[in-house]
């Protein structure tokens, strides 16, 4: 049941409440997929309509304008009045130019889950680019940041690793709204574009998703929770391996496994690992499926389930980094990192354009190699990356929007 007795007022809502007045006989784009949806479940396309509102142009980003594709597959339009924002080429993903410039104001409203791979972010850093080189106005409708805004995890992107999952020098857990973030980028990154924000009311950045009484539509297929949105940002990694995330099965990402794999061994070394890392709040349990799609597909593999039993003690990102460490641990020779290309990247390789870095990969390969204490080596790397993650917090202040 959705309770909407909490105050907790979306963007959306407060701009047609608003708002409208400054779009009206406007030539206007707007950038939004199935999650930009009003208290009532309307989404931004329909209130627009209902509201006389003509739109001259969509941008479809990743997943597509109707949320329908998987990740990495090519967006494509029928629809003169669509442009994709994830074509076949790296350079897809950025707006042209002359996409925007006719347009007095794009209306923009993507819900993130505040975590640096998930690629809305990146696309709006690369329209507020392409904004800044037109008189086009970029107007931003905010949401809550599902995970929560008071946790922030990990290191920012080294030189040599951005990419469309590594857009922003922001810490993997960063906690922040997009509206934040386009702050975040005006003013830390100098993106000189015409942008105004319309924050949302009511939300406090403590507050989870299942804490705002909000209703929860998927931002993308693999995003079927907000259960699935805290693990994210640890086990989103489990993409820069060979071994499954659970895609084609009803709970991605909290599934991972292989053919090769024993569960019961895979899910042993975790819970070990977890105990001498001191990692609270999930459970592993072992377990068998078959992937519908992607890796894997149509096999049986063993592995493990992740089981949140406490949000507030969760790390998500060392969550990651201990299953792929466990699994690669109970692997032997067999566990793989993931060499094909990538987000249109194939050098460096997947795993490094997530973390950001090598060293992760190479503290892997070192225990795989070398032995040592697991938890030590990563307990180690982990604050071998703290001063970064200390500076983001502190760099990140000026342009946080809620308490």
């Amino acid at each position: 049941m959705i309770s909407l007795q909490n105050g907790i007022v979306p963007g959306l809502d407060r701009f047609m409440s608003e708002g409208l007045p400054a779009i009206r006989g406007a030539r206007l784009g707007v950038c939004c997929h199935p999650a930009a949806v009003d208290l009532q479940l309307r989404g931004l396309p329909e209130r627009l309509r209902s509201s006389g509102v003509t739109v001259s142009r969509y941008f479809a980003p990743e997943h597509g304008l109707h949320g329908q594709l998987q990740d990495m597959e090519l967006v494509t339009s029928t629809e003169p009045e669509v442009i994709s924002l994830y074509g076949s080429t790296e350079e897809s993903l950025r707006p042209v130019v002359s996409s925007i410039s006719d347009l007095d104001v794009i209306l923009f409203d993507l819900r993130d889950i505040g975590t640096r791979y998930y690629t809305f972010a990146a696309t709006m850093k690369y329209m507020l680019e392409a904004v800044s080189e037109t008189d086009t106005r970029m107007i931003i409708l905010d949401r809550p940041c599902p995970i929560g805004g008071d946790k922030v995890e990990g290191g920012i992107v080294q030189p040599g690793f951005d990419s469309f999952v590594g857009a922003l020098p922001v810490s993997v857990r960063h906690g922040m709204t997009l509206g934040e973030l386009a702050r975040f980028m005006t003013t830390e990154l100098g993106i000189s574009a015409d942008v105004e924000i319309i924050p949302c009311s009511g939300w406090q950045r403590h507050q989870r998703h299942e804490q705002t009484g909000l209703p929860w539509v998927l931002p993308s297929p693999n995003m079927p929770s907000p259960e699935t949105a805290l693990i994210y940002p640890g086990m989103c990694l489990v993409e820069g391996t060979t071994l499954s995330e659970g895609r084609g099965t009803t709970l991605p990402f909290h599934l991972v496994g292989a053919p090769y794999l024993s569960g019961q061994e895979f899910a042993d070394c975790a819970t070990g690992l977890a105990k001498d890392l001191d990692l609270k709040g999930v459970l592993f349990r072992p377990v068998t499926f078959v992937p519908g799609i992607q890796k894997h597909r149509g096999e049986t593999c063993q592995g493990i389930q992740v089981h949140v039993t406490s949000a507030d003690d969760l790390h998500s990102l060392l969550l990651g980094m201990v299953v792929i460490t466990a699994a690669a641990l109970t692997s032997g020779s067999k566990f793989q990192w993931r060499t094909e290309e990538y987000e249109f990247v194939t050098e460096p390789i997947a795993i490094d354009l997530l973390w950001g870095a090598a060293d992760f990969r190479e503290t892997v390969d070192r225990l795989r190699n070398s032995g040592g204490d697991p938890a030590q080596a990563l307990e180690g790397l982990l604050r071998s990356r703290e001063s970064e993650r200390l500076m983001f917090i502190e760099q990140r202040e000026s342009c946080l929007l809620y308490p």
